[in-house]
């Protein structure tokens, strides 16, 4: 695949990414800059995104929750960062299942409101729970999530989430951030051809590896379905052979009992 060149910024295939110093990272950001990322036609099914030319999946940022909105899937955290914009931060709730036993209890004003369990937060990837008790408005956090677009608005599915303990650690934090800004996202990212070449080629080994494993996964499959069903046939085998062992003992039994009785009638004549 083929380098894609937009003005002065290249931007590179999927298969280079490893080499990124952005894709795999949890991404200093403050949300000004979080709102400049752009979507590029030819990863509209990834949740990658581009500064400049940087593919990003993975922000963190800190800033104080000035606004808590809870709708019945969802809770919305809304970010001030003191970078000019806020940012919603997306956090899912768990869905209510019939074994959960808790029922929506109606308040005295006629509004839904939802049980403890039905009310427990996830993470956006892995599901694990997320406790939101503390993430109220006037609490500093640093939120770190993936990224995605609501009616053409940048937002913040979240993973994971901690309070600021202290004003130091909010500013290393903004220091840490404005240095990435400079030395990193600002500047283009680039690659040689050399290393582009092999970064296509270890692509190609990798997809090739994995082709194999499934390959190996089938076969593996396929010897276990055959071992089940030569197992299955060689149990209806045995089983055949004492349903005709049982039919034979019957009938040995029968013919000898009707041969007593035939030699006890003689006898009784």
């Amino acid at each position: 695949m083929a380098t894609v060149d937009d003005g002065e910024l290249v931007f590179y295939p999927a298969f280079c990414f490893r080499a990124s110093p952005t894709h795999f990272a949890w991404v200093k950001m403050g949300a000004v800059d979080v709102h400049l990322l752009k979507r590029r036609a030819g990863f509209e099914d990834q949740s990658t995104f581009f500064y400049m030319n940087h593919p990003i999946r993975f922000v963190s940022l800190v800033g104080i929750i000035v606004a808590r909105t809870e709708y019945p899937t969802l809770t919305i955290l809304t970010v001030d960062d003191s970078s000019g914009v806020t940012l919603d931060v997306i956090v899912l709730k768990a869905p209510i299942t019939e074994d959960d036993g808790d029922k929506p209890v109606r308040s005295g004003r006629g509004e839904d409101l939802q049980s403890a369990r039905a009310t427990r937060h996830v993470a956006a990837t892995n599901k694990t729970t997320v406790d939101m008790t503390a993430l109220v408005p006037g609490v500093v956090v640093q939120v770190k999530g993936t990224l995605s677009m609501f009616r053409g608005t940048m937002q913040i599915q979240l993973e994971r989430v901690s309070a600021v303990q202290d004003t130091n650690a909010e500013m290393r934090f903004l220091d840490q951030r404005s240095r990435y800004l400079v030395e990193v996202l600002s500047v283009p990212w680039s690659l040689t051809e050399d290393e582009v070449e092999r970064l296509h080629y270890e692509a190609d080994d990798e997809e090739e590896r994995l082709e194999e494993e499934q390959e190996r996964i089938k076969r593996r499959q396929r010897r276990r379905t055959e071992r089940e069903e030569k197992d299955q046939r060689r149990i209806q085998k045995l089983w055949e052979r004492e349903e005709r062992l049982r039919a034979e003992e019957a009938l040995y039994s029968r013919d000898a009992g009707a041969k007593y009785m035939r030699d006890f009638e003689a006898r009784k004549a």
